[in-house]
């Protein structure tokens, strides 16, 4: 096929079910995976993705024995796929809101640092002027969280910010937030002044996942101090499970500042961790315009970020506290 041969995607044969498909395929990595989140079986989606492949006359993925991993064209394909899935889902949302006026829905995705503290509170001030605005918020990794946000299956991310503002997202930094490493009331270390990293590599403690930036972060915390990651680790993002595992047993876990002073029964140690620290912020699509509902939500977090922020810098969470 040379340049001026352009495939024919709109002679009728590329369908949504297409798009869907591809991203589908993409993100689970195997067929299996894609067919059982689509509800169809097996030879339906591979019968679906060899039609795509005809479509375009390319090879999307390439088969192996632990699933299928994106060619270039498929690399390229799957980003203008969720790029049109988010179009349409968008213009699906924004007729209904135009129905149904102040009975929107907002999609926002959020992780472990801004959920705890910004996010609630954005989301209250939001429902005490419009009750019948619905908020949607799905926890996740970074990752999975882009990709949703991309697909056009959130309207935003609320949470760390790692990367500057780019083609396909925008980026809004809210405020500063320092890291540090927690522990329970009462905990064996809990009331040391002075403390070294490898006291605390004996205990046992709660690290993020290895696809974040704090734990590459911590690690290389761990090496600059030349004491190896301790073996005695579970790995969790679930702020839930992190701070039930806090408050019951030894374990230290390194967490957001805010989030250990809105946390009953834990305390943070007497140990710098810098220069781990991260900005929290607003992630948004570049290629989509913000639906009614998400920007009453974004008008929120602003202005709760500053209040946040204020509190933070005078050492307190709550104001009236």
């Amino acid at each position: 096929m040379g340049p001026s041969e352009l495939p024919h995607l709109l002679d009728g044969r590329l369908k949504f079910r297409h798009l869907v498909l591809i991203d589908a395929v993409a993100r689970r990595g195997t067929i299996t995976g894609a067919a059982a989140e689509l509800h169809v079986t097996q030879p339906v989606a591979t019968r679906g993705l060899r039609e795509l492949e005809e479509i375009l006359e390319v090879e999307l993925f390439e088969r192996g024995p632990r699933g299928l991993t994106p060619t270039v064209f498929g690399e390229a394909f799957t980003e203008h796929a969720r790029a049109m899935l988010a179009q349409a889902r968008q213009a699906a949302q924004h007729v209904m809101e135009l129905a149904y006026a102040e009975r929107g829905t907002v999609l926002v995705g959020t992780h472990l640092f801004g959920s705890n503290v910004l996010l609630p509170r954005a989301i209250a001030a939001l429902k005490a002027e419009r009750p019948n605005l619905t908020v949607v918020v799905h926890d996740g990794t970074p990752e999975s969280l882009l990709a949703e946000l991309a697909a056009g299956r959130l309207d935003l991310i609320v949470g760390r910010l790692t990367q500057t503002s780019d083609e396909a997202f925008s980026r809004r930094k809210l405020y500063d937030e320092s890291v540090v490493l927690v522990v329970r009331d009462g905990h064996p270390l809990a009331d040391e002044r002075v403390l070294d990293l490898r006291m605390l590599a004996d205990y046992p403690w709660i690290l993020p996942g290895p696809e974040t930036a704090l734990r590459r972060e911590l690690e290389a915390f761990f090496q600059q101090h030349e004491c190896p990651l301790p073996a005695n680790r579970v790995e969790a993002t679930s702020f839930l499970t992190v701070r039930k595992l806090l408050q019951d047993t030894d374990f230290i876990a390194a967490l957001p500042r805010l989030l250990t002073e809105d946390a009953p029964s834990l305390s943070a140690l007497a140990m710098s961790l810098e220069p781990v620290g991260h900005s929290v912020g607003i992630t948004l699509p570049t290629a989509r315009t913000l639906t009614p509902s998400a920007r009453v939500l974004i008008d929120k977090l602003v202005a709760e970020a500053i209040e946040v922020d204020g509190n933070r810098r005078q050492g307190r969470v709550n104001p009236e506290s």
